[in-house]
This record gives structure tokens, C-alpha cells and sequence, in this order.
């Protein structure tokens, strides 16, 4: 006789569980983007970096240090491809 009560009380636990798991995460989604750091913090430069397992290139136009972490492509980090005497 109790068995079908207790089944009853577990489910109604998960699905309030699942129901609070799932609206925190779309809540989550739904943080405002944070605001771009002042416009005086980047600064320009003119590196190429090159994916060494597909050959993919790309431009960094701006950074926030002068010689900032190379991007990853392809699960690795991209090699730096510009010149040093050109940094």
C-alpha cells in the first residue's frame, strides 16, 4: 500500500528539481552582455596568427596587452606567424 505513495512523492521531487535546474539555466542566459571596457584599455595592433593543424589564419586588429595569449583553433594554440621585429 505505501509503495505507490512514495512513488508518487519521488516524482513530484524530481520534476521540481528538473523544473528548477532547467529555469536556472535559462535564467543564466539571460544575464546582460557586460559592457566593453573603455575605449582607452585596447590598443591597436597587426599580429597574424596561423592554426598549425589546418592552416587557418587570422588578423588581431586589437588587444589588450601587447603581445597577447594566441588564440585557439582546432583544441591548440595558434602560432604566431607576423615577424618580431614587426610587434
Amino acid at each position: 500500500m505505501p509503495w505507490p505513495l512514495v512513488n508518487v512523492i519521488l516524482a513530484l521531487a524530481m520534476a521540481y528539481l528538473l523544473l528548477r535546474m532547467g529555469a536556472m539555466i535559462l535564467g543564466s542566459f539571460a544575464r546582460p552582455v557586460p559592457a566593453p571596457p573603455d575605449p582607452g584599455e585596447l590598443r591597436k595592433v597587426r599580429l597574424t596568427y596561423r592554426c598549425s593543424i589546418c592552416s587557418t589564419e587570422v588578423r588581431m586588429t586589437m588587444a589588450n596587452d601587447e603581445v597577447p595569449e594566441p588564440p585557439r583553433h582546432c583544441q591548440e594554440d595558434m602560432e604566431l606567424v607576423t615577424p618580431v621585429d614587426d610587434i
